[in-house]
């Protein structure tokens, strides 16, 4: 027996298609097949398997089950629930060697996917690559592993309830807080734990439902956290967090209703973090504003500029042993007294303990963020051909002949010009065929001739800034 994927799906993080159109059981089947392979190869024999709300998924869950025990791997089964209950199943039982999550994150219910662990670390990349060329040349180990389910949901719960450690319930008893689960997968685990937190917990949405009947759960998306503004507004609460479609991605909103995002929560992470961790290095992909490095500095830590991508910044962290890294894209990786993957409930319970800590409510920590003029992220098509080697010219242009305004180019990712209006960014995304930029001044004026900065780029490898598209 063979396999052969279709080409679109074998991702650079993760594995990822339309159901019915480019991902069906049989492809679930062939990734247990190889995964498992790959697992007793290393020595390995047992499997963490967990699955999202959406439709497609129990389906695709059994196809899997079916191809890891095919492989002689033994699975266990934790059922529906967040991506980060699943990576929890595999970091704290010394007995489970690997772990996969069906789930389609916060694309479209007519996607779906693959998020997997291999012996503690994240398997992407490569690793995915040579998924599909075992299952073309039908290189599958034989066995026949056993099944067993595990309920973890509570054991989780509890923790996560470890991240208010050391701080008075007297102090958090006042607290009000808003949280939306977008009819995501983490709507049971939100329930129990809000249900275990002191203060006051008003809950949107936790109802699991695939079709996500709402609105789309994705919480780095603005006019998706318009019911919690809402919420916030009415109940007159301290502030709001949002979970994207699997519960590994934060979005958040202070108590006057303003967008938290992504590398301003770090700066709160880690003004809180740096107190006992002095010196620690504190990782943000190269999206993030420039106000997060400088906060990192002044608070004594050491901040590091890293490449945009979950699973490059997870294998950084180890690298480097930093306690604490973040994305824009809201993804919050914690590995002081956390197992350093991306969780958005336990980042939903740290913000809650970073204001306890410091002594501020999140609005007041919001409010004394510099005001910094910046661009979303602009997303453009560009030919899948042509993205990577586009960037190399821009890349060899300026760091051969940067210009005069150009102070420093970071080409860890793409490449980030400093100028003395700001900064701003150009690079190809691994999962599409787009460029994204990014632009950062603290004048309107600066604004202007940072994205004049970048047509100009484009126009001499023959590109232009388009209409932006979507995830």
């Amino acid at each position: 027996m063979k396999h052969n994927f279709d080409p679109t799906v074998l991702r650079e993080y993760d594995i990822r298609g339309i159901i019915g159109e480019t991902l069906g059981p049989d492809d679930a089947r062939a990734i247990g097949r190889g995964f498992g392979s790959l697992l007793r190869e290393a020595g390995g024999d047992t499997v963490a398997v967990g699955y999202d709300g959406r439709v497609s998924s129990p389906m695709l869950e059994h196809a899997l089950v079916e191809g890891l025990t095919a492989s002689g791997c033994n699975v266990v089964r934790i059922g529906m629930g967040a991506t980060p209950m699943l990576y929890y199943a595999e970091a704290s039982s010394e007995q489970v060697h690997g772990g996969i999550q069906i789930t389609g994150s916060h694309n479209p219910p007519n996607y779906n996917g693959f998020k997997m662990v291999f012996q503690g670390r994240p398997f992407f990349g490569a690793d995915i690559q040579k998924l599909g060329e075992i299952g073309a040349a039908g290189q599958w180990l034989d066995g026949a592993g056993s099944v067993s389910e595990c309920d973890i949901l509570s054991e989780y719960v509890e923790r996560m309830l470890e991240g208010l450690a050391g701080i008075d319930d007297a102090t958090l008893s006042d607290v009000k807080v808003g949280w939306d689960a977008g009819n995501g997968a983490a709507g049971p685990a939100l329930e129990a734990l809000a249900a275990k937190l002191p203060g006051e917990h008003h809950l949107l949405f936790t109802e699991v439902d695939g079709h996500f009947p709402n609105h789309h759960p994705d919480p780095t998306v603005e006019e998706n956290l318009a019911d919690l503004r809402a919420l916030v507004a009415e109940k007159n609460l301290d502030f709001g967090v949002a979970f994207d479609g699997d519960g590994d991605r934060i979005g958040a909103i202070d108590g006057e209703g303003r967008v938290i995002w992504g590398d301003q929560l770090l700066m709160i992470y880690a003004e809180d973090l740096l107190k006992t961790h002095q010196n620690a290095t504190i990782i943000a992909d190269v999206k993030a504003s420039r106000a997060l490095f400088d906060h990192v500095a002044a608070h004594g830590g050491q901040p590091l500029m890293w490449k945009t991508g979950h699973s490059l910044i997870k294998s950084k962290m180890k690298e480097t042993g930093s306690p604490l890294a973040g994305e824009m894209s809201g993804h919050v990786f914690f590995a002081d007294t956390y197992y350093g993957f991306d969780d958005a409930l336990y980042a939903g319970l740290r913000l809650l303990a970073a204001s306890a800590r410091l002594g501020k409510s999140v609005t007041e920590l919001k409010s004394a963020m510099p005001d910094m003029l910046n661009t979303p992220e602009m997303r453009f098509q560009v030919d899948e051909s042509r993205k990577f080697p586009a960037m190399a010219e821009i890349s060899e242009r300026l760091t051969t002949s940067p210009g005069p305004d150009v102070e420093e180019v970071n080409a860890t990712d793409g490449v980030r010009v400093n100028t003395k209006d700001g900064w701003w960014l150009l690079r190809a995304s691994n999962t599409q065929d787009v460029l994204v930029a990014r632009a950062e001044s603290d004048s309107e004026e600066g604004l202007e001739r940072l994205l004049a900065s970048i047509d100009e780029q484009l126009a001499l490898s023959g590109l232009e800034r388009g209409e932006s598209v979507g995830h």
